[in-house]
């Protein structure tokens, strides 16, 4: 039951970080920025934390409640979608392919950018860095 709650408290602040975010960034523009940024930017907190929280041993409650909880309601495939969607239905196909392929591949890099940047501050080169 405790795993629940930390995924419960995790889930609510990110959704509720993802409505603010995604509400103050261009709200009215034709390409759904605010989304778009906030799968990206979750994309690669998630790369960064779930190599992190597993090399630094978080507890499973702890590392649950950011990742799926807080991360998991912070990044949405529904939305996504949606904005995809909308796109195609207002007679914009070229920006709603940009947008799904930009994505995805943006999704990628910004997963793998988090994950190296784990494991580079875990290796201590960050530490030698800043001497």
């Amino acid at each position: 039951m405790r795993r629940h709650l930390f995924i419960w408290i995790g889930g609510a602040i990110g959704a509720v970080a993802r409505w603010r975010l995604s509400g103050a960034l261009a709200p009215h523009a034709a390409f759904p920025v605010g989304i778009f940024v906030v799968n990206l930017s979750g994309c690669l907190a998630l790369g960064f934390l779930q190599t992190y929280a597993l090399e630094a041993q978080w507890s499973p409650e702890l590392r649950l409640g950011v990742t799926t909880g807080f991360l998991g309601a912070y990044t949405t495939f529904s939305t996504w979608q949606e904005g995809v969607m909308l796109l195609g239905r207002h007679g914009d196909p070229g920006l709603a392919a940009l947008y799904l392929v930009a994505s995805l591949a943006g999704g990628l890099v910004m997963a793998a950018a988090g994950m190296a940047g784990a494991r580079w501050l875990l290796s201590g080169t960050a530490a030698d860095t800043a001497r």
